[in-house]
């Protein structure tokens, strides 16, 4: 009995024995031969380890990152400095075709640029206040808001005085336009609001500016608490050190600082640093590296010596303008009908010199 007990436990370990050497054999099996489920296995770990990845959960959750004011510059929640680079369009009610989305993929594919500015000019020909379509030029603010959204970066909506000169000449008609763009974009994390883009003449003093930017800030503030408010400052938003004695309540308001290189020069980047050093936030909405009139040669050397107080201080800023307007400060040649699919060909000198600043090439 005690022969045959022990013959029966040695078959029985020669039986489990086999069995596992099938097993690991077998496909799936968890023996050196199963090498397609060990790479399962490797990949699902990598899957895991990336869905735990803080910056992509954070993107899949809340789509572009909210950006807050934070000292002199922009910042995402977790506080870390966000610079804004980016192109303006010219006048959507002059040059509604650039308002694509194949054109501005191009443009952030290509140059890397993270912000649309959608420039409504509100007293000029067609202007919004004067006799443009105020329907027609919404409905391009909004095909402009929806594209950066799907392309993942932001936009600035541009209430663009500029020949109206003080922002109360057509404050009523600001008013209602900020409450409706608010209301409908409130809960979008990727748009910012330029209340007046270039105020200008004798009735265009900061206090005159900062009583106009005291009745629409909060108009927009009901709506949406939490978005980033460019303010423009006098003289063209030349001087935007300009509040430093007052400046607006609002913890979640930037200034502006316009320039064109070959006319605003180092007077001018002395008036930026003074403003930051002064612990102002600036954004410099629009620039150019042309002559103050949109047009003229290039100046290359100026435009990098504001590139680099910009970059120094991770100061925002976006460069005008994105049509075949035939002036040096268009990114498109004059004589380029195309609207997307461009080449490099196709750009202007100012538009070239941004490209390869953006992307270092």
């Amino acid at each position: 009995m005690k022969v045959f007990r022990n013959w029966f436990l040695a078959a029985a370990a020669l039986i489990i024995a086999g069995s596992m050497m099938l097993a690991a054999c077998a496909p799936g099996g968890s023996g050196t031969g199963s090498g397609a489920a060990e790479e399962q296995d490797a990949e699902e770990q990598d899957a895991g380890a990336a869905s735990e990845d803080p910056a992509e959960d954070t993107a899949s959750e809340e789509g572009i990152p909210a950006l807050h004011v934070d000292g002199t510059h922009l910042a995402d929640k977790a506080g870390n400095p966000v610079q804004l680079r980016g192109i303006s369009t010219h006048g959507i009610g002059w040059f509604p075709q650039y308002v694509n989305q194949e054109c501005i993929h191009w443009f952030k594919e290509t140059f890397g640029i993270n912000v649309l500015r959608i420039a409504m000019y509100t007293a000029e020909n067609g202007g919004y206040c004067i006799d443009g379509d105020k329907e027609a030029l919404k409905a391009i603010v909004d095909k402009g808001v929806q594209i950066c959204e799907e392309e993942g970066i932001y936009a600035i909506i541009d209430w663009h005085i500029l020949r109206d000169g003080r922002p109360q000449a057509n404050q009523p008609e600001a008013e209602k336009f900020f409450d409706e763009m608010s209301k409908k974009y409130g809960d979008k994390t990727h748009v910012l609001y330029e209340i007046c883009n270039e105020p200008n003449g004798d009735y265009a003093s900061w206090p005159k500016i900062k009583e106009y930017a005291e009745d629409i800030i909060p108009i927009i503030r009901k709506n949406d608490p939490d978005a980033v408010i460019i303010c423009g400052t006098p003289s063209w938003s030349k001087l935007c050190y300009a509040p430093e004695k007052f400046p607006l309540e609002d913890p979640n308001v930037m200034y502006t600082m316009h320039f064109y290189a070959a006319t605003n020069k180092e007077t001018n980047r002395k008036d930026m640093q003074k403003a930051l050093d002064a612990g102002l936030p600036v954004f410099v909405t629009e620039f150019g590296i042309v002559e103050s009139n949109g047009d003229e040669a290039p100046d290359t050397a100026e435009g990098d010596a504001w590139m680099e107080l910009c970059d120094k201080n991770n100061i925002s800023y976006v460069m005008w303008n994105l049509s075949n307007k035939d002036e040096s400060c268009a990114f498109i040649k004059p004589d380029v009908d195309k609207t997307s699919g461009f080449t490099l060909d196709d750009l202007s000198e100012s538009a070239l010199w941004y490209y390869h600043h953006l992307t270092g090439k």
